[in-house]
């Protein structure tokens, strides 16, 4: 089910000019660094230059949001979510179990509800400062499924990966839908948002769409073997349980990773197979709260940077989690590293900060187009402002956006220079409508689910 008003607001604009003027300017761009007091000047969707004292520069008519006292930073990086199954958000305990969950009532969603739970993600994800996501689609049921997920992208204005994957309950010992992903990427002209959204696979490798189950090489290499043949990334749960272990070394021994392939989890790894991860040049995403709620374990983010591998954050799954917040990510992310290390500076702020900013646009191939206010780069960008009582004072600003940081906090947000978020609130979605229209699929989803079961 789909409704009109759960689209853009009628009336928002598109990318122009615009001037982000006189805020404390995190750039996370090492020859840059911090400018206090910095402008970003915006042009075309890309940042056209930071620095202080930029109105020169600015035409007659540009739009000017004045950032006097805020932080200006990067646009968050998810680089992991599921984010169809939002409208499952808080159901994990009664599936009972995650996995359960999705295999229960995956099956019951139409692409209107596919459409729903991805929308009321991309409105969390604008509200909370993401700019750029990771839709890790594991239920695409049919190519109407891929196309509504796209769809709520596309309405909501956020840099996108959408990567096709197989739908929930999907049997282990049958390949996911090739076809339908090879028709959707010679369509993908027109399903690309202008640019925003790129294409890639999420396969299932060895551990199949449940950790607790196993999929043959057989089954899995084909589905390897197609994304690169149509040079489309890759990304795969791999050794997040500890029943998990040995997934990687398997993808080594089958010579499947490399710097196309995105590895999710990575929380039983070995010292070697971290070794593989390196020398393949292959990425990692982990989901700290996630990996901790379903019992996987500690995230293993010291080791993987300590070898050199580009680590991404992600919210996973809020069925399980709860919520997207990035900035409880981070927080979360440092304690946790600084915890294992006896350390309190084994991960600093700033470097937990570059985690879920440029190191997660890398994470997913976007380096050179997000993750740092550069100029030449798509202008992904947010304004933080102090005023809240969770902040009040602006001492450190890497350390307050880490630690103290809250998504009621984030004032503006800009996904290639359109604005998504301002004041605090959204102006692509209508947030009460996405609301009201994803409890009504969620009613129709188990509604479904429970006629099938009688």
């Amino acid at each position: 089910m789909t409704s009109p008003g759960s689209g853009p607001v009628p009336g928002a604009g598109g990318p122009g000019t615009l001037l982000v003027r006189g805020g404390h300017v995190i750039t996370m761009d090492p020859g840059t660094g911090d400018i206090p007091g910095g402008d970003v000047l915006v042009s075309g969707g890309a940042i056209a230059a930071v620095g202080i004292g930029l109105a020169a520069l600015a035409p007659r008519g540009a739009q000017v949001i004045d950032a006097t006292g805020m932080i200006v930073a990067p646009g968050l990086v998810d680089t992991h979510w599921h984010m169809w199954n939002t409208l499952l958000r808080g159901m994990s305990e009664t599936g009972p179990g995650y996995f359960r969950l999705c295999r229960g009532l995956g099956p019951a969603f139409g692409p209107g509800d596919v459409f729903q739970g991805t929308l009321l993600a991309c409105a969390e994800a604008i509200g909370s400062g993401i700019t750029t996501v990771h839709d890790w689609a594991h239920n695409v049921r049919g190519h109407d499924h891929a196309e509504a997920g796209l769809r709520a992208l596309a309405a909501a204005g956020l840099r996108g990966r959408f990567s096709y994957g197989y739908p929930a309950a999907h049997p282990n010992d049958q390949a996911m839908d090739l076809a339908g992903l090879r028709r959707l990427h010679a369509e993908w002209d027109g399903r690309a948002a202008g640019g925003l959204l790129s294409l890639g696979v999420a396969c299932r490798g060895p551990g199949g769409s449940d950790p607790a189950m196993h999929v043959p090489a057989d089954v899995y290499r084909p589905e390897f073997d197609t994304a690169r043949e149509l040079g489309l990334p890759v990304t795969i749960h791999a050794c997040g349980p500890p029943h998990a272990a040995g997934q990687i070394e398997a993808l080594a021994r089958e010579d499947l990773l490399g710097p196309d392939v995105q590895v999710v989890h990575a929380n039983c790894a070995t010292a070697a197979e971290i070794g593989h991860l390196a020398a393949a040049g292959a990425t990692v995403s982990i989901s700290p709260f996630s990996e901790l709620l379903i019992g996987y374990g500690l995230p293993r983010t010291a080791e993987l940077l300590a070898a050199g591998i580009p680590v991404g954050l992600s919210a996973d799954t809020t069925a399980l989690t709860g919520n997207a917040d990035m900035f409880a990510i981070m927080k979360v992310t440092q304690g946790l590293a600084n915890a294992l290390a006896r350390d309190e500076f084994a991960l600093t702020a700033r470097r937990t900060l570059a985690l879920a900013t440029i190191d997660g646009a890398r994470c997913l191939g976007l380096g050179g187009v997000t993750g740092s206010l550069t100029p030449g780069k798509r202008a992904d960008l947010i304004v933080v402002s102090p005023a809240g009582p969770n902040l009040g004072v602006l001492t450190d600003p890497v350390q307050l956006l880490v630690t103290a940081a809250q998504p009621g906090n984030v004032d503006t947000v800009i996904a290639d220079g359109r604005v998504l978020k301002q004041d605090g609130a959204l102006t692509t979605l209508d947030a009460e409508r996405v609301g009201a229209d994803a409890r009504q699929a969620l009613a129709g989803v188990i509604a479904r689910s429970r006629s099938a079961t009688r």
